[in-house]
């Protein structure tokens, strides 16, 4: 049987809990794995300081099951040395085996775009097959052109209902964009699934996690689909 193509894994899911406490959550992604575009590895801001025995297994059992997976990386809005962001990069992939790069807090003003541009090529130099940069919001035109997906929303259920998609988007495959919403109620996770089709981003996920960290959670339809199982 073939595996799904990129095109038809609509959710990116960053799964910012440790598996010894949420197992669950981890097992929902595992047994959601056609429908995943990557999961995004975050063990402390980052890699750590040394592997975690309970993220090497997880990220085993995910790539297992064909997940791939991004190695969270903060790049302080432009503000952080790149040293540091490359060598964050370097023990993801030597830790964990990822497949790709989770670039966060990337800026938005075109004066970074040569920044973000080398990152991005060291990163596939070191094995990154997938760069995924994350503004939260829609940054300078330019940054579509860096990587492989570009997260245009980053925030909760009630800023996105009345969110807008600048025009210059619709120059770019829907497969290029990413809508990452927390705080989505119960029942209203495939409505964001269509309003971020609507809007032009083919990759999404929705959580309804609040808080400082919301995404301790998968999306609501993995959710349901685990307590079937159980």
């Amino acid at each position: 049987m073939k595996r799904p193509t990129a095109d038809q894994r609509p959710l990116l899911v960053p799964l910012y809990v440790h598996p010894a406490a949420d197992p669950d959550a981890w097992a929902a992604l595992e047994a959601a794995a056609p429908s995943l575009r990557a999961v995004v590895l975050n063990i402390a801001d980052g890699p750590g300081t040394r592997p975690d025995p309970a993220f090497t297994e997880a990220a085993a059992r995910l790539r297992a099951v064909g997940v791939p997976l991004l190695g969270y990386a903060d790049t302080g809005y432009g503000h952080r040395p790149p040293r540091d962001i490359v060598g964050d990069i370097r023990r993801h992939r030597r830790w964990y085996e990822v497949d790709g790069v989770f670039l966060d807090q990337v800026a938005v003003h075109p004066a970074l775009l040569p920044r973000y541009r080398r990152l991005v090529i060291v990163a596939r130099a070191l094995g990154a097959r997938t760069a995924v940069l994350n503004p939260g919001t829609h940054p300078d035109p330019g940054y579509a052109h860096l990587g492989d997906l570009l997260v245009t929303f980053e925030g909760d259920w009630e800023t996105y209902r009345h969110a807008d998609v600048p025009a210059w988007t619709a120059d770019h495959p829907p497969e290029r964009f990413c809508h990452l919403v927390h705080g989505v109620p119960p029942g209203h996770a495939d409505r964001v699934a269509r309003t971020a089709a609507r809007r032009g981003a083919a990759v999404h996920c929705a959580v309804p996690g609040e808080g400082a960290n919301p995404w301790q959670s998968v999306p609501g339809t993995l959710a349901a689909t685990a307590g079937e199982g159980r």
